[in-house]
């Protein structure tokens, strides 16, 4: 080999060390990640990432007095209060009916498609459903409030298999009934029985049987709130809250790598975890003591940093540039208000009633509990309403906003209404 050759694969070399050096420090260094799902759309609970974010663009910034236009409604859906999901151009939408959990496809156009059941209604205290539909390859997953989880074919709605993993791991349903939306990551599906024989348990996806399940922690019962995944320290965990800890368990084995207490002694944690950079915030909304906490992330770590009197409830939050943004109505703020992630310095960005939220195209789509649809923008002094329009009179109207393709869905109670929010 002559030199000037041996010199040019020589320097080659060194760019190309200098190049991976670096993007191996940075992928080292970037820190916990949120797991999207592999499902194009709002095909689950919260969005792709479960952060109530839709990266959608070229929505209205503003809408006139009446609000953007309606397309359609879709009546007699059921009693409830769970968020429609949208996948493979088809609405998801569970409602209770007389006594049975009716699970309802829609075109999208309104239209209906198929309807089945899964199982039985909820009719104890605040009657109605509670959990949303996942779509994942073909299939559609539900669990309803008295533990029946269900595999349906989701093009006609038949059932594939169901197991209620209450009974199957010895746990205990709780005062409202068990809310939780079910994640899918892989060929698994993941629930949170809290039972003596699995806190956290994973199903094959495709025929319901046990894969693993994370020993009991004593004293424990479900929460009301449904799980994250986030990518950290080369594995992939598991972020939910029972009744009295919050805990991060490995997706793939089980494994129980951190739990932190949940100091909740009413035991109403409602709202997904949220996280911000190497901070999880999570709520719960004890009646006197609701709080809202942050844990760091270390690793495979989890140590509670900070923690302050707040009361979200059903409303969950969502976190944009380190600020977690969502609806209190006890504690040191009452209204809208935003959390530090990484201090918990709270401040209150608007007074009105309180509800649920997500974002998109740099605005919040909050519903009020008391049926007020309104477009928030964020400026230095605070949210500034830039529309709004009221959907129903009446109050816990607590189903959260949804957005596809230009289109926002919004349930009240027994109807789902359709509107053209494109710009």
């Amino acid at each position: 080999m002559n030199r000037a050759k041996l010199r040019f694969l020589n320097t080659a070399s060194s760019i190309m060390v200098a190049l991976i050096i670096p993007l191996m420090a940075f992928g080292q260094e970037s820190g916990p990640v949120l797991v999207r799902s592999d499902m194009t759309d709002w095909s689950q609970w919260r969005g792709p990432r479960r952060d109530g974010i839709s990266h959608e663009t070229g929505l209205l910034p503003s809408w006139s007095e009446s609000g953007p236009k309606r397309l359609w409604t879709a009546s007699e859906i059921g009693r409830g209060y769970s968020s429609p999901i949208v996948a493979d151009e088809t609405i998801y939408i569970t409602g209770d009916r007389a006594n049975d959990l009716i699970i309802s496809a829609f075109s999208l156009d309104g239209k209906l498609r198929w309807k089945t059941e899964n199982g039985a209604a909820w009719k104890r205290s605040y009657p109605g459903t509670r959990s949303s539909c996942t779509y994942d390859h073909g299939k559609l997953y539900h669990m309803n409030a008295h533990g029946r989880l269900a595999c349906l074919d989701a093009k006609i709605g038949s059932e594939v298999w169901a197991v209620n993993v209450l009974e199957r791991f010895e746990g205990k349903n709780i005062t409202w009934g068990i809310s939780e939306s079910l994640l899918i990551h892989g060929d698994l599906v993941f629930a949170t029985p809290c039972g003596a024989k699995g806190l956290v348990v994973a199903l094959n996806k495709h025929t319901g049987d046990t894969v693993w399940a994370t020993p009991a922690l004593d004293g424990e019962r479900p929460s009301y709130a449904s799980p994250i995944l986030i990518n950290v320290a080369g594995r992939t965990l598991l972020i939910n809250s029972a009744t009295k800890n919050a805990f991060a368990v490995d997706a793939k084995t089980g494994e129980l790598c951190w739990q932190v207490p949940q100091e909740d002694p009413k035991n109403t944690v409602t709202t997904i975890p949220v996280l911000a950079k190497n901070e999880l915030v999570l709520t719960n909304a004890s009646r006197g003591f609701g709080a809202i906490f942050g844990v760091r992330l270390d690793g495979l770590r989890g140590e509670k940093t900070w923690i302050k009197e707040l009361t979200i409830s059903h409303g969950s939050t969502v976190c944009i540039d380190g600020q977690v943004y969502g609806a209190s109505g006890r504690g040191v703020a009452r209204g809208w208000v935003a959390a530090d992630a990484k201090t918990g310095s709270i401040r209150t960005e608007s007074e009105m009633d309180v509800g649920s939220l997500i974002y998109a195209d740099g605005r919040f789509y909050c519903l009020t509990q008391r049926g007020m649809m309104t477009l928030q923008k964020l400026t230095a002094d605070g949210f500034q309403t830039v529309g709004s329009f009221r959907i129903a009179d009446g109050k816990d109207i607590w189903a959260h906003p949804v957005i596809s393709n230009g289109r926002l869905y919004l349930r009240v109670r027994e109807t789902l209404f359709c509107y053209d929010i494109r710009s």
